[in-house]
């Protein structure tokens, strides 16, 4: 077996540029020859936490190219451990030969493939002119988001809030020195997504935090947290009065953001109006209307993962 390349987070971090990857993850949504199968996810007792961590399995290929399958690890309560809530491995293969080829951090390429996705459908469906972001969450997440929508919109000032108040300006500081843009963080939730033209918001919230009276017109709503179907960022007067997509339609089965509304007879099927896919292959519109409001939930693809690991790949091999 030929020796397998090792690539860490700096790694990782030095190739994908958010503009590089957003551009490739594009051209591959539109991709008909990449293949992506359901992923495996995995609820399982935790014992000592008292809490479910989860175990996924994500694989994608193109048959004449590459193949790989990411192994992660979600665990709620590891603030306490002052470890990532995200763990995992992602391998690399050579679809023709079957060959392993790289053995990649999977937390890096999970949090830049994830922030990419939220900035490329905000292409589609945020205003042009949007001038505020406001960043919901303090996690690991919350500075990737910020520089991934930053890349495609050109914002005057960013906001952050998080239940923790510190956590919120550890992250201003963590940022405002490699961003042209003033970012400050906000004590009422309220207040500032009333300021917002984008809000992002990614948490492991178990009810909603997003409300649907607090939105104004034209707004765009990015919800990335909320991965499991008891979990909420937005409430149901939310998704009513919003133009909802997704990044791939088993959104609908495995986030509470739509899961729960949906067995509620609220919402179903027919209100999703695209996912990044159709709005890559512009079968299906985005924004049309500078006064609508439109809501992003991703759940993560594995045709993401694959994308960022071969431009690893690409440029270390």
């Amino acid at each position: 077996m030929n020796t397998i390349s090792i690539a860490d987070a700096r790694t990782i971090e030095e190739v994908l540029s958010f503009n590089k990857l957003i551009n490739e993850l594009k051209q591959a949504f539109t991709d008909a020859l990449i293949t992506t199968p359901a992923r495996h996810h995995y609820d399982y007792l935790n014992p000592v936490e008292k809490i479910d961590s989860s175990l996924l399995l994500m694989p994608s290929w193109k048959s004449d190219s590459h193949l790989g399958v990411k192994l992660v690890t979600v665990s709620p309560n590891n603030y306490k451990y002052k470890l990532p809530s995200i763990q995992g491995l992602y391998i690399l293969f050579d679809a023709v030969k079957g060959t392993p080829l790289m053995l990649l951090d999977a937390q890096e390429l999970t949090a830049r493939r994830t922030a990419s996705s939220s900035a490329l459908a905000s292409t589609f469906l945020s205003r042009k002119d949007s001038e505020t972001l406001l960043m919901v969450g303090t996690g690991m997440l919350a500075p990737y988001l910020i520089e991934a929508h930053a890349t495609v919109r050109r914002y005057k000032r960013i906001l952050i809030w998080g239940r923790n108040r510190d956590k919120a300006q550890s992250v201003c500081d963590v940022l405002n020195p490699k961003m042209d843009v003033q970012i400050t963080s906000v004590e009422d939730l309220e207040k500032g997504i009333k300021q917002a033209d984008v809000v992002s918001c990614a948490t492991l919230s178990a009810t909603p935090l997003i409300l649907g009276t607090w939105l104004k017109p034209g707004q765009h709503i990015d919800l990335v947290g909320a991965y499991k179907p008891d979990m909420r960022e937005a409430d149901d007067a939310l998704m009513l009065k919003s133009k909802l997509y997704v990044d791939t339609p088993m959104a609908l089965k495995e986030t509470g953001d739509l899961l729960i509304p949906t067995t509620k007879g609220i919402l179903d099927s027919n209100d999703i109006r695209g996912d990044l896919f159709q709005l890559c292959q512009k079968t299906r519109k985005g924004r049309e209307k500078k006064e609508e409001i439109t809501v992003f939930k991703s759940v993560g693809h594995a045709l993401e993962d694959l994308v960022a690991a071969k431009m690893v790949y690409d440029v270390h091999c």
